[in-house]
């Protein structure tokens, strides 16, 4: 049996320098349902707060919601208050916290933070 995964990224240059970047990917829930997974979405410390992250997300969003996928969601350590506050910000809510989740970083434990979309649901 064949499994295909789709990944998705996308990347912020400013002069030809990387700044920002998204990946994801596409997972099969029980049933037929499909959900997105953020895999990471990071921007470079000097330019945060300039709307690369916002933009990196906000174009998954459109995707997730153009192709009608319901779900999105990642991971964040339980200590990531900037994180956890910018998804926020795009009604991404906590739905699980999973103790000792990592095992080379402390806190070991992180959140599953996670956006339901509707087709009419899509921009911050």
């Amino acid at each position: 049996m064949l499994t295909l995964t789709l990944l998705l990224a996308n990347s912020a240059y400013y002069s030809d320098i990387c700044v920002g970047s998204i990946a994801c990917r596409l997972e099969k829930k029980e049933g037929r349902a499909i959900r997105v997974y953020i895999m990471t979405l990071g921007v470079l410390a000097p330019y945060r707060g300039l709307g690369i992250g916002t933009r990196l997300l906000n174009h998954v969003l459109d995707l997730c919601s153009k192709q009608n996928i319901p779900e999105i969601y990642l991971h964040v350590q339980t200590n990531n208050e900037d994180a956890i506050n910018f998804y926020k910000k795009f009604r991404f809510e906590i739905t699980e916290t999973i103790k000792n989740y990592y095992t080379n970083i402390d806190p070991p434990d992180c959140f599953v933070v996670t956006k339901f979309i509707t087709s009419s649901q899509v921009k911050k």
